[in-house]
């Protein structure tokens, strides 16, 4: 009956599910599968994340089904250990989901009304969560922020929680003025400090520019990404440009290079000229 439900193509859910079993088999199953844990994927989960927004960012829908397929895999094989060490299963991982968006939305599924805005719901969603926590016993303001999260998204997630304790600026000209300040503190760290305070004074710096990326109404990886995104278009129209001139960019300079980096600057700027 396995061997029949993991060679249907119809199988759905529990086709999948069974592969894993499969897999994860100490008898017959992939040695290589059979030796993972919880920690040794969990990087291989933050890479699928990752790629499935990148597929996004790309609007390749179907590059982005295969990787959704894949980020599946990923809740599958940590289930399937989980319930190998008796922690918990597939089952009660969709059973705890599901619970959870019940409870988080009363004005769709209970009694509450849906006349409100988006900023109201917003901010129930966010004392339903606070009550969750307290469930938990996090009992402090930051407790719950996951420590995996990328670093400018866990600076502004931290941020808007202390914020909501009052611990924020008023506006951008206060954040502004400690973005100078943190500045000046990592010059100072360059000329007289060692390396690692050096990296303390950078990060400091770094924790304020996603602040005010966060006052700015601004995801910072988001927007870091996409610059990423420009400058690998703009360095590789430098490259082309160089290559026309029979030249790679080791056989350049940096004026040569900063002038063509200009040109195709200004171009994207005024493309009509």
């Amino acid at each position: 009956m396995a061997d029949t439900l993991i060679h249907d193509p119809n199988g759905g859910m529990p086709r999948l599910l069974e592969i894993m079993r499969r897999l994860r088999d100490t008898k017959t199953g992939c040695p290589w599968d059979i030796e993972q844990t919880f920690d040794s994927i969990a990087p291989y989960t933050i890479e699928e994340a990752y790629e499935v927004a990148d597929a996004i960012a790309r609007k390749d829908w179907g590059d982005l089904e295969g990787e959704l397929g894949d980020l599946l895999l990923q809740t599958v094989y940590h289930t399937a250990m989980g319930e190998e060490e008796g922690l918990f299963s597939f089952e009660s991982v969709v059973k705890a989901i599901s619970d959870k968006m019940v409870a988080r939305h009363p004005h769709v599924f209970g009694d509450l009304s849906r006349d409100k805005t988006a900023e109201q719901q917003t901010k129930d969603w966010e004392e339903i969560k606070a009550a969750e926590r307290g469930a938990k016993a996090q009992i402090r303001t930051l407790d719950g922020v996951a420590l995996g999260l990328p670093a400018l998204t866990r600076a502004v997630k931290l941020q808007k929680r202390a914020a909501r304790v009052g611990f924020d600026w008023p506006n951008t000209s206060h954040v502004l003025d400690k973005i100078i300040e943190e500045a000046g503190e990592l010059i100072e760290a360059r000329d007289t400090l060692t390396q690692d305070e050096v990296a303390e004074e950078f990060g400091d710096l770094m924790f304020v520019m996603a602040n005010l990326a966060r006052h700015l109404d601004v995801d910072p990886e988001a927007a870091v990404r996409a610059t990423n995104e420009k400058f690998t278009r703009r360095f590789n129209v430098v490259e082309d440009v160089l290559a026309t001139r029979g030249k790679s960019p080791s056989q350049s300079d940096l004026a040569e290079m900063d002038a063509i980096w200009d040109a195709v600057k200004l171009s994207e700027k005024n493309p009509t000229k």
